[in-house]
C-alpha cells in the first residue's frame, strides 16, 4: 500500500497535471541547430543569435522593422482574375490560394506599402516566400506596377525585397508575361529619375531574377541568400560537374560583380537610409529620434571643484 501511495499515485498525478508548453516558444536554427527563444529571435529580426543565419521573415514584420516607428500605409493593388486557366494539379488553384491565405494571413505573395525611413518618404514592396513560394503571378505583377506608379506619383524612391521560386505555374504564360510588365514598371522609375533599390533575400530564383530583381540602381543581398535563374542542382545535372563552393550565394555573386553590397538584416535599415538619401542628393540623416538622455547621477550634479592655485598659474602661463 505504501508503494502505491508513495510512488504510483504521485507519478500518475504528475503525468496528468503536467503543464503543456506551447510549441511556438522555441525555434530551431536551420543552420546550427540552436534552440532560440521566440522573443529573442523576433527582436533580432529572425536572425540566429548564435551563428547569424538569416531565417525567413514576413513582409509585414520586415516593414515594421524598416519604417520609422513601425508605421506604414498599404498601397492598394488591382485584383486580377482569380483562376484564368482553371488550373488543377493535386488540388484546384483557388483552393491553393485559400490555403496560402489562411497560412500567411495575407491576400497574396507581395505586400506594397509607403512610409518614411529616417524621415525619408519611400514606397516599398516585399515578397512572401511562404505564399506559394513567393511566385510571380498576375497579382505580383500588378503589385509592382502599383508600387512604381505610386512612387512616380509621389516622387519617392522604390525599395523592393525579392524572395521567389520563379513564375507561378498555375497561371502559365500569364505569369511569364509579368516579366516584361514589371520591367516596364522599373523603366517608369528610371524615366522619372527616381531611385530603384533591390534587396535580394533567400531565395530569389527563376523569372524574378530574370526581370525586376536584377534591374536595381543598387543591388543589395542578405548574407548567404541563394540568387540564381536555374538552381545549382539543375546546373550540376546538366553539365555533370561539381560546382564551386558557395556557388550562386550572395557572397559569391558579390565577389564576381553581380551585387553591390551584402548587408545583414539587422543593419539593413541604416544601409537603406544612407543609400536612399545619397541617391536623392540629400544630406545624410541625423538620428534625431533618439530617446531622451538619462537623468544625471547625483555625482554628476555636484559642483565642479575650484581650480587650485597651481592649476590657475599653469593656465596663465599657457595663455601667455
Amino acid at each position: 500500500m505504501n508503494w502505491i501511495t508513495n510512488y504510483v499515485r504521485p507519478r500518475i498525478n504528475s503525468i496528468f497535471s503536467r503543464r503543456e508548453v506551447p510549441e511556438n516558444l522555441w525555434t530551431k536554427c536551420d543552420e546550427c541547430g540552436t534552440m532560440l527563444f521566440h522573443r529573442e529571435l523576433s527582436d533580432n529580426l529572425n536572425v540566429c543569435t548564435n551563428c547569424g543565419h538569416h531565417m525567413a521573415i514576413t513582409p509585414r514584420e520586415r516593414f515594421k522593422a524598416l519604417f520609422d516607428g513601425g508605421t506604414f500605409a498599404e498601397v492598394a493593388v488591382p485584383e486580377p482574375i482569380s483562376d484564368p486557366l482553371h488550373f488543377r494539379d493535386q488540388k484546384r488553384y483557388p483552393d491553393r490560394l485559400k490555403a496560402a491565405q489562411r497560412t500567411t494571413g495575407e491576400k497574396e505573395a507581395m505586400l506594397v506599402a509607403e512610409g518614411e525611413i529616417g524621415r525619408t518618404p519611400i514606397v516599398a514592396a516585399a515578397q512572401d516566400f511562404t505564399f506559394i513560394g513567393g511566385s510571380l503571378s498576375m497579382y505580383v505583377g500588378n503589385a509592382i506596377i502599383a508600387a512604381a506608379e505610386r512612387a512616380v506619383a509621389t516622387k519617392r524612391p522604390l525599395i523592393l525585397f525579392s524572395a521567389a521560386g520563379g513564375a507561378r505555374m498555375q497561371e502559365g504564360i500569364l505569369a511569364l508575361m509579368q516579366m516584361p510588365r514589371t520591367t516596364i514598371a522599373v523603366e517608369m522609375l528610371k524615366e522619372a529619375g527616381l531611385p530603384y533599390i533591390v534587396v535580394l533575400t533567400h531565395p530569389t530564383t527563376g523569372g524574378v531574377t530574370a526581370s525586376y530583381a536584377m534591374l536595381g540602381d543598387v543591388q543589395i543581398a542578405e548574407p548567404n541568400a541563394l540568387i540564381c535563374f536555374a538552381g545549382p542542382r539543375v546546373i550540376e545535372q546538366t553539365i555533370r560537374e561539381k560546382l564551386p563552393e558557395g556557388f550562386q550565394r550572395a557572397e559569391y555573386l558579390l565577389d564576381h560583380g553581380m551585387l553591390d553590397r551584402v548587408t545583414k538584416r539587422t543593419e539593413m535599415r541604416d544601409e537603406l537610409i544612407s543609400i536612399t538619401r545619397l541617391l536623392l542628393g540629400l544630406d545624410q540623416a541625423v538620428k534625431g529620434d533618439l530617446p531622451p538622455p538619462e537623468p544625471a547621477s547625483p555625482e554628476s550634479t555636484l559642483p565642479a571643484p575650484e581650480p587650485k592655485a597651481t592649476d590657475a598659474k599653469t593656465a596663465e602661463e599657457k595663455a601667455e
